[in-house]
């Protein structure tokens, strides 16, 4: 969880294995995903706006089990 919300960017630097990178806006929706983020990658990956949390799955398992943008997101 990111307080005060916030808009948010990441990198893969030094990161082995792909990411996706779930981004939960302040409606505890998700805003966007970053997929299959590259290892080692410094390219940055922003969300598409403020963020109240952030998630990190396994490259490719967001897909998986059917998350998407405008998901909900509990915890």
């Amino acid at each position: 969880p990111m307080q005060p919300p916030r808009p948010a960017s990441f990198w893969m630097k030094n990161t082995l294995i792909p990411l996706d990178i779930i981004f939960v806006g302040t409606d505890r929706r998700i805003l966007n995903i970053a997929a299959q983020a590259v290892p080692y990658s410094e390219t940055p990956l922003p969300s598409a706006g403020k963020v109240t949390a952030v998630l990190d799955l396994n490259g490719g398992r967001a897909a998986a089990l059917g998350i998407g943008p405008g998901d909900k997101v509990d915890w």
